[in-house]
Parts: structure tokens; sequence; C-alpha cells
């Protein structure tokens, strides 16, 4: 946002952050199917029921535990969708708040990633030339402190 604002505080300054991540979605996905990928964290190792319009895709264990109890296991959930400008944007509204976390939008290769978060986002590219021309197009965009972040 600007001036590195992390957190939108009203209405206009959601529209400033979906309009962000929809220009950037635009110009990695548009015409083209994505996974839309979301995580749910849970201490069970099994999957839990997938929402409407996902799919179970896979678990992983993250925080091993020789306790049970301590055991961290991350559920994937994937939904291929054509990429529309707007179509996930209650998702998109939920990170900026973080409400939800770990999503990642990417094509159906898997050659192109988006991660929005709260605060920003972070974009995989195939190459340094395609990273630095995304850079260079939104560098308005880019925080102003001297670690970039």
């Amino acid at each position: 946002m600007p001036e590195s604002k992390r957190y939108p505080e009203d209405e206009s300054e959601y529209i400033i952050v979906l309009e962000r991540y929809n220009t950037v979605l635009d110009e990695l996905f548009a015409g083209a199917d994505v996974y839309v990928i979301t995580p749910l964290w849970t201490t069970e190792a099994e999957a839990p029921p997938a929402e409407p319009g996902t799919g179970y895709w896979q678990s992983l264990l993250v925080g091993d535990d020789p306790d049970p109890e301590f055991r961290t296991y991350c559920h994937l959930f994937a939904a291929r969708r054509p990429w529309q400008r707007g179509c996930i944007d209650d998702l998109l509204r939920d990170t900026a708040d973080h409400k939800v976390a770990g999503v990642l939008i990417t094509d159906t290769l898997m050659q192109r990633i988006h991660h929005p978060y709260d605060g920003g986002a972070d974009v995989f590219l195939t190459t340094s030339e395609e990273r630095d021309r995304m850079r260079n197009r939104h560098a308005d965009w880019l925080s102003r402190h001297p670690s970039g972040l």
C-alpha cells in the first residue's frame, strides 16, 4: 500500500490492495487456468473435509515431534479455475486481513507463483529478466524501507 502501510483500514484502502493483487495476477495468468492452493494447519494427520469448490491435494508433516500432540500437519487444498480478475477477491481480502495465510496462485505447470500475504506478495517467475520487468513495471508499489521490506 502507499507509504509501505501494511494493513488496509477502510474500503478505499481495500480497493488499492485488491487492484494491485489483481493487476499482477492478470499479468501472470490472463486467459489461463490457475490453481488456487490454500493450506490448513492441524495437529491431526487426517485431512479435514474439503471446502466446497476445492479438492484435497496432499498433507505434509511440518513439525515432527516424538509426542503426537505436538506434531503439525499442513493440509493443502487446490481448486483449478479459469483466471478472471476479481474471482478470488474474498480470499485476497482475507489474506490482506491475515485471516488466511499461505495461499498460492499458480499456473497449471507451476512455473509462475503468486503468494499474497498481509502487506504484499511474493511473485516467483521463470527468469530473472521476467522478474526484473515485473519489478520495473510496479516500482512505485515497492517499499521505500531501506531493507526493501
